[in-house]
């Protein structure tokens, strides 16, 4: 299994589901040098309860961000104060995880459904990659190592089948999330095109689908446990190279079609 060994880590969306169980998963296999700076929306919310006990254990290791993706001045707050505690050494591994459910067909979907899932799954993301676009490139710089990796410098984009062209009209019937997919297609093309933008700087960018999963977003019904999801998706991320760039894999490691 490959390592994620990348020093300096920064999740959205760490204080449950997914982003939470990452964070825990990563601490297992924590070194001295790395630092995991654990992002949400309202850090001293009931919701951060179990990230704020985390870092309480870990102060080393965690240190927890106000990022509140729907909200352009969070996000360059929250650039901020990371690189000030970063200092030359950048950041090595971004995950956008934060996202936003909206479901619903054309008939049920309402404009603000629309606008809150756009907003959250893909003007947010946008953002937080050019707020921490010069940590990035500053971590692949001072690598001095070619190629690609997530120790290296790594955006991965925490995606869904949602948002496959060719995956999800076969599903949407029975999963009629109108809102959600739309903002999700939209996540992978800036997932593509974020790629093109990033190979200079030897900045590997790709879409990970966890799976269906046991979380408050995926319910209760799916069949996936977080764990047994995060575990994929972290032996994905430690195996990356420049060759999966621009993809779209699963948390098995298969391909995933647009």
């Amino acid at each position: 299994m490959a390592a994620v060994k990348a020093c300096n880590i920064l999740i959205t969306g760490a204080n449950r589901g997914l982003g939470l169980e990452t964070v825990k998963q990563l601490l297992k296999d924590s070194s001295q040098k790395q630092h995991i700076f654990a992002t949400c929306r309202d850090p001293d919310g009931p919701k951060s309860e179990a990230l704020r006990e985390l870092a309480k254990k870990h102060p080393n290791v965690i240190t927890i961000i106000r990022l509140d993706a729907d909200d352009p001045d969070s996000i360059k707050e929250s650039a901020k104060k990371v690189g000030s505690l970063l200092g030359n050494s950048g950041l090595n591994l971004l995950v956008n995880n934060a996202a936003k459910m909206g479901s619903g067909n054309i008939q049920t979907s309402s404009v603000e459904d629309m606008k809150d899932t756009f907003n959250t799954n893909v003007i947010g993301p946008l953002l937080i990659i050019r707020e921490y676009f010069p940590y990035l490139q500053a971590a692949a710089k001072a690598s001095g190592t070619p190629g690609m990796s997530c120790n290296k410098a790594a955006v991965i984009n925490i995606s869904s089948v949602g948002g496959s062209m060719t995956r999800m009209p076969p599903m949407y019937i029975q999963f009629p999330e109108l809102p959600y997919c739309i903002s999700k297609a939209g996540f992978n093309m800036l997932t593509v095109l974020a790629a093109e933008e990033l190979k200079a700087d030897e900045i590997l960018c790709m879409a990970l689908h966890p799976g269906w999963v046991k979380t408050e977003m995926g319910g209760e019904k799916a069949p996936l446990e977080s764990k047994e999801s995060v575990e994929g998706m972290l032996r994905v991320i430690g195996s990356l190279t420049e060759k999966q760039h621009g993809g779209f894999l699963d948390y098995t490691g298969e391909t995933v079609t647009w």
